[in-house]
């Protein structure tokens, strides 16, 4: 006689899984009304699907920050997928914000693939999801930090987040790293200040800038003193404490937070965008 599956079964295979309705039914058929087997059923399709799609691009997604309850350590994860449809939906974006707790306890993208996952590992849930949804899902970025004093902020739609260090917990430390957090994520600096310049970047600059100049036909004994002016410039425009704060343009970064407190300094960042 052969099994068909009751309503509650279809639903809870449903509910662990993630799998829709019909993958569920005939899952269950498969397994003749074997749970466990049937969410082996699932699994299998999943890596089959992850298999055929590795190849696939997977630009789209959600990238999520977190940071443990004392804002001393703080990651940001990107979770890919292939379409914005999928990134933007429900169950994906919790999906994420799910492995992004648990990414707070790995030291390393490795690490957290590795974790448990209610019974599975967190790279062989993102097979199975890729087999559920249908496209590929994976971990793209994986970015730690840590210091004195952390603050996140996510940007509307998930596509950017950034995390800022500040070098103590003082008064008004929660809404100074979250402000020049959404500074990181808005703005993009290359680097903390001057000193944190690569030279490569540096060589780069004064390349571009000392071709313009002898395009433009200005005599070789001034070219040095105007790249200094030019450098200046660039660092303020590019690094993060030397910017104009965007909720004051008239003073920068290091400004504002010296008047949330005269010690207080901006230590680090890390940002990650889609």
């Amino acid at each position: 006689m052969s099994y068909t599956p009751v309503a509650a079964d279809v639903a809870k295979l449903r509910n662990q899984t993630g799998a829709g309705m019909m993958d569920c039914k005939k899952a269950l058929v498969e397994a003749e009304g074997d749970f466990e087997k049937a969410v082996d059923i699932l699994r299998k399709k999943g890596q089959k699907v992850a298999a055929n799609r590795a190849d696939r691009e997977s630009a789209e997604g959600a990238v999520i920050a977190r940071v443990n309850e004392d804002n001393t350590l703080g990651v940001i994860i990107s979770l890919n997928c292939e379409t914005d449809f999928v990134a933007k939906n429900e169950a994906f974006i919790e999906l994420a914000y799910e492995i992004a707790e648990m990414a707070i306890f790995a030291a390393t993208k490795e690490e957290l693939l590795a974790t448990d996952f209610h019974g599975m590992t967190v790279a062989e849930k993102l097979i199975e999801q890729t087999g559920v949804i249908g496209e590929k899902i994976e971990i793209g970025s994986f970015e730690r930090i840590q210091g004195d004093f952390l603050g996140a902020y996510i940007h509307a739609g998930n596509k950017i987040a950034a995390i800022s260090s500040l070098s103590a917990k003082v008064d008004g430390a929660d809404e100074a790293a979250k402000a020049v957090s959404m500074q990181v994520a808005a703005m993009n600096p290359i680097a903390l200040d001057e000193t944190r310049v690569s030279q490569e970047t540096i060589d780069k600059e004064l390349e571009i800038e000392r071709h313009k100049l002898t395009e433009e036909g200005k005599p070789a004994n001034i070219i040095d003193n105007i790249l200094k002016g030019k450098m200046q410039r660039f660092y303020k425009d590019n690094t993060l404490v030397h910017q104009d704060f965007i909720k004051d343009g008239s003073i920068s970064v290091a400004d504002y937070v010296k008047s949330v407190n005269a010690d207080l300094k901006v230590t680090g960042f890390v940002r990650v965008s889609l």
